[in-house]
């Protein structure tokens, strides 16, 4: 098969995300180019119980509620917080985070909260359970911060008997 000439690049055709943020946090004027998070050792393990035994939690981004810093205010108020899965909000507050918000919606809240869908995994006896309660983590750029936030959520699953955390990033 011979090669399209229109198609030799001289450069890459993606966006670097490194690069990108990078050059972000050089213009807002940062001492230090941001640091990539690196883990020598991976804190997971495989599971001790077969899915069909598992109590299953989900961590999510996403908010429970409007707050300020959709306007451009600090999101004094966004943080690590546990839902009860029998109040399934019917809407999440996402207008905040960064997404294709020409291409896509959020207003299918199963697509990053899929507690209906584990609830009939765990009917169906695919998964032993489904937790009693879900957990959020609001976006944060800090990884001090994410840190003290999974250090929480872990501390919450440890609580709840749990086995297995599904993390469903916005």
């Amino acid at each position: 098969m011979t090669e399209r000439a229109d198609r030799q690049l001289e450069q890459r055709s993606h966006v670097s995300y490194i690069d990108k943020s990078r050059e972000y946090y050089q213009a807002q004027g940062f001492e230090q180019a941001y640091r990539w998070a690196a883990f020598d050792q991976v804190p997971f393990t495989r599971p001790s119980k077969l899915m069909s035994e598992s109590n299953v939690a989900v961590v999510t981004t996403s908010f429970l509620r409007h707050h300020d810093s959709y306007f451009g205010a600090p999101a004094t108020d966004k943080v690590v917080y546990f839902h009860p899965v029998a109040d399934v909000p019917d809407r999440m507050f996402t207008e905040d985070l960064s997404w294709d918000k020409q291409a896509t919606h959020t207003e299918d809240t199963e697509s990053f909260l899929p507690l209906s869908s584990l609830q009939a995994l765990s009917d169906d006896g695919v998964i032993g359970s489904l937790n009693g309660r879900f957990f959020g983590v609001p976006t944060e750029y800090s990884q001090r911060r994410t840190g003290l936030d999974a250090d929480q959520v872990a501390e919450w699953c440890e609580q709840d008997g749990v086995d297995v955390a599904l993390l469903v990033p916005l």
